[in-house]
C-alpha cells in the first residue's frame, strides 16, 4: 500500500525559509519584515507574503506593532528567563515519568551522539541536535497534547539556542556530557535525579544568556 507524500503550501514554504533565516542569524531585529519584501524576493503574491509574517508572528519569531512592520523579536533577559521556566517546567516533569519505567528515548541517544561528532564543527551546528534531545525526550512519552504545547515554545526556544550559541557561551562538550547523565538518571529510575540535572542544564543556558542580553 502506497502512502501519500505530505505536500507544503507556498505559505508553509515561505514561512519555512523565513523561519530558517531568523533562526540562522541571518534575518535580524534590524531588518523590517514587509510583506513587499516578501512578495518580491519569494516571487509570491501579497496575501501569501502576509499569512507567512502572519505565521511567524503568531511563533512570536517575529513581532508587529499596529501600522508598522514586522521584525525578528528582540530577547530581552526577563523573555529568555520566562521561556526557560515554561521549558524547566514541562520538562522537568517529563522526566519524572520517563524514569519511572526507565525510559531511555533512542533518538535522543544518537541526538546526543550528534552532538559529541559535531565537537569543533561551530555553534550553530549543535541547535538541531540539541533540540531534537530535548524534543525526543517530550516525544516519548506518547501524549500528542503534551508534544504540541512544547512544540508551541520549539521556536521561541530554538531563537533562545540559537542566541546562546552565537555568543560562544557553551560548548559540544558540556551539552553531552549533562545530556548523557540525564540518560543514564533515566535508565536508573532516578526521577528527581534526572529532574535536577536538567533543571541545573537550562538554568546554565539561561542565566548566561540573560546575562549576555542585558548587557
Amino acid at each position: 500500500m502506497t502512502r501519500p507524500l505530505a505536500t507544503k503550501t507556498v505559505v508553509e514554504a515561505v514561512t519555512d525559509d523565513l523561519r530558517g533565516r531568523i533562526l540562522s542569524g541571518s534575518l535580524t531585529s534590524e531588518t523590517a519584515v514587509t510583506e513587499l519584501e516578501i512578495a518580491t524576493s519569494y516571487s509570491v503574491a501579497r496575501p501569501t507574503a502576509k499569512a507567512a509574517i502572519e505565521k511567524l508572528v503568531g511563533e512570536n519569531l517575529l513581532v508587529r506593532g499596529t501600522h508598522k512592520s514586522a521584525r525578528v523579536a528582540e530577547l530581552g533577559p526577563e523573555s529568555v528567563r520566562d521561556i526557560y521556566l515554561a521549558r524547566a517546567y514541562l520538562e522537568s516533569e517529563i522526566l519524572r515519568r520517563l524514569a519511572a519505567t526507565h525510559t531511555v528515548p533512542e533518538e535522543a541517544v544518537r541526538a546526543n551522539a550528534d552532538i559529541l561528532a559535531l565537537a569543533g564543527a561551530g555553534d550553530l551546528a549543535l541547535v538541531e541536535p540539541d533540540m531534537r534531545f530535548h524534543t525526543a525526550l517530550v516525544d516519548a512519552v506518547g501524549n500528542e497534547r503534551i508534544a504540541r504545547m512544547y512544540r508551541s515554545l520549539v521556536s521561541e526556544v530554538r531563537l533562545c539556542m540559537t542566541r546562546v550559541q552565537a555568543l560562544h557561551l557553551l560548548d559540544s562538550a558540556a551539552i553531552h556530557a549533562e545530556h548523557e547523565l540525564i540518560l543514564v538518571q533515566l535508565a536508573a529510575g532516578d526521577a528527581e535525579g534526572a529532574a535536577a540535572t536538567l533543571d541545573g542544564h537550562l538554568a546554565a543556558a539561561r542565566e548566561r544568556l540573560a546575562e549576555a542580553l542585558g548587557t
